[in-house]
């Protein structure tokens, strides 16, 4: 194996303050508290950051109110469409900026945030700048129009990238918007403002409320509040719904998944094994789409899993702002010891656990690529969404047999397939229960594709012409 010399990014490029306030009608505000985030990777405090109690959310909604009435909701599409341009141009001008940031305080790779996160980030942008102006055009109806203010909370696995997906369609429609990051990844989104300021974003169009699930609860129960987005675990997911139902408000869920990756006897080996590994180790396993559930045929489940442990060796864990990582630190000791439950039961349950020699660092939250065979159906770690680098190996004989075990499962967000046979994707992804299916390739993701799940995944779409839908009337 060979022996990479340390490459780390440089924190420099980045200017974190000691103090962080919450943004509202343009500017940075004091809050009614305050909370520490830290970076993952070695539980470092970064910065502290205001927390929004119910009284900071009224000042955000009233902003947002005032915004949408005397400006940004009856502004020409084709002006709005120009502030959203220069806010995607902005953030390509401040990519490294933000790539380092993100890794600092999400805990995911550099190579991630800076080749994937940030080209998808403005690309969102640039997609919906374009759609400003067309709306008309996109199936909506004669005359869409918008619906006010958008209340939006966001989970830590990809803090700025559900930013995009949330802010970019609803200004382009025509909303303002508050938006709620998670509390243990706040800095990128509050970056973010500084972006609506240099671009010079109406005051009130964008407001940024941080905190923790009280905070999340004020917003979304608001009367203010025409619209609610939020992406997140189904347990919180469900109590969304139950908050809002029977107030009016138009919602979308985008909730947790337990995506089948299926491969057949006549796929490519290598490219599945890529396949696999990108599909549960990316991003630590922290993506609601993640391929963790293997079905394997059975005549090559012996070579898939030989070729899968090969590849496992080389991957490099550790410090997120090495270029050479590949899996980096998982974001929260809570996030670690939900894993470290859910793989210990696995065990218990008599699955055969799995992961290639790794020395992890000694400080920060830290969980090795695992792969577990010998798992059943009736296996938590075959039915519960665990969050982590973490496979589960089931094996199926015929493609109807592969069906069964993919849709046995309360979730339905995605699912992979690795064949030769185009005929079978066809017929395959007719029978899967998934938003998102993907064929010979995984987690490959464009703003003009919508994403969105089934079942216990959630309602509603994210992204292309039907992520409009949920913004107008």
């Amino acid at each position: 194996m060979f022996e990479y010399a340390p490459a780390p990014e440089s924190r420099d490029v980045v200017s974190i303050r000691p103090n962080y306030g919450l943004f509202i009608n343009g500017e940075f505000t004091d809050g009614s508290g305050v909370f520490k985030t830290v970076n993952p990777a070695d539980e470092e405090v970064l910065a502290e950051v205001a927390s929004a109690d119910s009284s900071d959310v009224d000042r955000a909604v009233a902003a947002a109110r005032n915004a949408f009435e005397t400006v940004w909701g009856s502004m020409p599409g084709r002006e709005r469409g120009k502030y959203l341009f220069r806010i995607a141009r902005i953030l390509q001008e401040r990519a490294r900026e933000f790539a380092v940031l993100e890794s600092l305080d999400n805990g995911k790779p550099i190579r991630e945030s800076r080749d994937v996160d940030l080209p998808l980030i403005a690309a969102h942008f640039f997609y919906y700048a374009g759609w400003a102006d067309k709306l008309s055009y996109a199936g909506l109806g004669p005359a869409p129009r918008p619906l006010g203010v958008a209340g939006q909370v966001i989970p830590w696995n990809f803090p700025l990238l559900m930013l995009a997906w949330k802010i970019a369609p609803a200004l382009a429609t025509g909303n303002t918007v508050v938006l709620k990051p998670a509390e243990t990844t706040p800095l990128t989104a509050l970056l973010f403002a500084e972006v609506c300021q240099q671009a010079d974003l109406p005051p009130g169009v964008v407001n940024i409320v941080t905190g923790a699930g009280e905070t999340g609860r004020a917003l979304v129960t608001h009367p203010g509040i025409n619209k609610v987005a939020f992406t997140g675990s189904t347990d919180v997911g469900r109590e969304i719904a139950r908050a809002v139902a029977g107030s009016g408000k138009r919602l979308t869920l985008e909730l947790g998944g337990k995506a089948a990756n299926i491969v057949f006897d006549d796929a490519p080996i290598d490219q599945a094994v890529e396949g696999i590994v990108d599909g549960i180790f990316f991003n630590q396993g922290h993506v609601c789409c993640a391929g963790s559930r293997l079905l394997v045929q059975e005549s090559v489940a012996d070579e898939v899993l030989a070729a899968l442990r090969r590849r496992m060796a080389t991957l490099r864990v550790g410090d997120p702002l090495d270029k050479n990582t590949d899996v980096g630190a998982v974001n929260s000791a809570a996030q670690l010891s939900r894993i470290e439950e859910l793989t210990a039961a696995g065990e218990a349950e008599g699955a055969e656990r799995w992961s290639p020699p790794c020395e992890l660092p000694d400080r920060g939250f830290w969980f090795a690529p695992t792969v577990f065979t010998g798992v059943s159906q009736a296996h938590r770690i075959a039915r519960e969404e665990i969050f982590g680098p973490v496979l589960s190996v089931l094996t199926f004989r015929t493609p109807a047999e592969a069906v069964e075990k993919a849709n046995n499962t309360p979730y339905g967000l995605s699912a992979g397939i690795w064949t030769e046979k185009g005929s079978r994707i066809l017929w395959m992804a007719d029978k899967l229960r998934a938003g998102v299916v993907w064929a010979n390739t995984f987690n490959q993701f464009d703003p003009a594709s919508p994403f969105g799940g089934y079942k216990e995944s959630g309602y509603g779409r994210e992204g292309g012409r039907h992520g409009l839908e949920a913004y107008v009337r």
